[in-house]
């Protein structure tokens, strides 16, 4: 029985890793790299990281989270619902001689008083993630104490053929993804006492394209 905390997504997640030990959209397929590059590169760029503390939520298998020591962070903590995840994760940072600044823990996003302390984090990153939380409002609620930056990235809910991938990808549906308009996300953030000081849109290349495209 899980808890209205989480999705059953959360199994799916483990089971991608189980089987080939990482998560699908952080795989080698040519769109993927492409996708994935063009988002780091905008991620990477829109903050000041070096000597800062980073909380990385919904870490998934740490493929992202690694990238973060050559920015001269001070340390970066992921955070991830998914326990085989996290194992793979934690292998990841460990094989790449990062563990003393890279650490996963398994953790739920509605549930993050400890690490919300203030001067613990100069940075919370939410790296699509909300599109597959059952509230992503009440997680941006939880948030509302953080006095630091916080950097989001999420699909463009306003693509009306990203909505149909949704509804008939067999991907998609088993990883219970709904995807929100910026709005609704910008709104959701005012809601929870956050000023938006930036938006923009940022990248073109779908995860999952066919190579000859």
């Amino acid at each position: 029985m899980y808890p209205k905390t989480v999705k059953k997504n959360v199994d799916q997640f483990n089971k991608d890793v189980d089987s080939s030990g990482s998560y699908e959209y952080t795989g080698q397929s040519l769109s993927a790299r492409f996708a994935n590059e063009r988002i780091s590169r905008s991620i990477l760029g829109s903050f000041d990281f070096q000597g800062k503390s980073v909380l990385d939520l919904g870490c998934g298998d740490g493929a992202y989270t690694v990238e973060f020591p050559d920015k001269g962070i001070n340390r970066i903590v992921g955070i991830d619902p998914a326990d085989t995840a996290i194992a793979a994760a934690t292998k990841r940072a460990h094989s790449l001689g990062l563990s003393d600044i890279v650490h996963f823990e398994t953790g739920d996003i509605y549930k993050l008083e400890k690490y919300l302390t203030p001067g613990l984090f100069d940075c919370i990153l939410i790296r699509g993630v909300l599109h597959h939380l059952p509230d992503p409002a009440r997680a941006l609620q939880g948030l509302s104490k953080f006095n630091g930056t916080v950097i989001i990235m999420e699909p463009n809910g306003n693509n009306p053929v990203l909505k149909l991938i949704e509804r008939f990808s067999a991907y998609h549906v088993s990883h219970e993804e709904c995807s929100f308009p910026p709005r609704r996300i910008c709104k959701w953030l005012t809601a929870a006492n956050f000023k938006v000081r930036s938006h923009e849109m940022i990248g073109l290349v779908p995860f999952f394209c066919p190579k000859f495209l």
